[in-house]
């Protein structure tokens, strides 16, 4: 059964949207989604009722300057003037609270995709303790590091002149400009989402999916990327917490699975005592939206059911 509310964001203006989906019968565990950059949480209703048909509570929330939770058509792609980046980390922290207050004695795993995946791996680096496992799917890897300087720098530059709600071509195309390029002939601006020709004609013709992102929003995801690069912040992860990095390897996002293997590495060096990979051929960006999705389905099924 699926199910809509509302909670207060961090930011103190906004309700963030969120949807549960409640599975018939005993609650085996609680899956905390979290979307990625210019989109939603209903898009992942197909996955959500699969997880509900075997036992397990799945909830998640549109992030601030996505899906229901804006307050307006200008508010798409914003996040926070102040706090950008945090006020994403306090609303799932947030949500957190709220759903193992409802669920206290069942495992607790989160699962975050591409922008879902950078804002997971920050949260765990606070939050970590408690959790059954986390999933890093479609991760966002090998983006240099004055890469990442400059378009924070640029954003606030243009910020000065033209406010935190501009949008700005440039970064755009700095940003995610490149990852069609990669391909030969491509039919749309979003090949490389996901080689399902249903699926990639749904996104492109979603409005929901096709805003641009405010230098505010672009500013608060560079700096929360640089962030949780450092050792230092690795570190800080609980060694025990069981974590999957997923990811297509024909997806540019994660540099066709090669950024995402060095990401990785990095995590078993730190320490991490249960750390896995899993990159599938020939899928792009969106797991859960491809071509051999039920096998993707099933094999994070039994990463979890492994250790709840």
């Amino acid at each position: 059964m699926r199910d809509e509310f509302y909670f207060p964001s961090k930011d103190g203006n906004t309700e963030i949207h969120t949807i549960e989906w409640k599975p018939v019968g005993e609650v085996k565990a609680v899956v905390q989604l979290c979307h990625g950059m210019v989109e939603y949480i209903k898009r992942y209703d197909e996955f959500a009722e699969f997880l509900c048909s075997h036992g397990y509570y799945v909830v998640g929330n549109d992030h601030l300057g996505h899906g229901k939770s804006v307050q307006s058509k200008s508010e798409y792609g914003f996040f926070n003037e102040k706090y950008a980046n945090a006020c994403l980390i306090g609303d799932m922290h947030t949500l957190r609270q709220r759903t193992a207050k409802k669920y206290p004695d069942v495992p607790y795993f989160m699962l975050g995709h591409s922008m879902g995946s950078s804002l997971l791996r920050q949260y765990v680096q606070m939050y970590g303790n408690g959790l059954a496992g986390a999933i890093f799917m479609g991760v966002v890897a090998d983006k240099p590091y004055h890469t990442l300087v400059s378009g924070r720098r640029l954003c606030r530059f243009m910020a000065a002149f033209r406010g935190w709600h501009y949008r700005s071509r440039l970064i755009d195309r700095m940003a995610v400009g490149a990852f069609n390029k990669k391909y030969k002939h491509p039919q749309t601006r979003a090949d490389w989402v996901t080689s399902d020709p249903q699926r990639l004609e749904e996104y492109v013709s979603d409005p929901l999916c096709s805003f641009m992102f405010t230098v505010n929003a672009y500013y608060g995801m560079f700096t929360g990327m640089l962030a949780m690069e450092k050792k230092e912040s690795i570190y800080m992860i609980p060694k025990s917490l069981p974590i999957l990095f997923t990811a297509g390897a024909d997806d540019p996002v994660g540099n066709f699975g090669k950024g995402v293997r060095k990401v990785y590495e990095i995590y078993q060096a730190a320490g991490i005592q249960d750390v896995s990979l899993r990159l599938y051929a020939g899928d792009r960006h969106e797991l859960l939206n491809e071509t051999d999705r039920e096998q993707v389905f099933s094999d994070l099924l039994e990463w979890m059911e492994e250790r709840r």
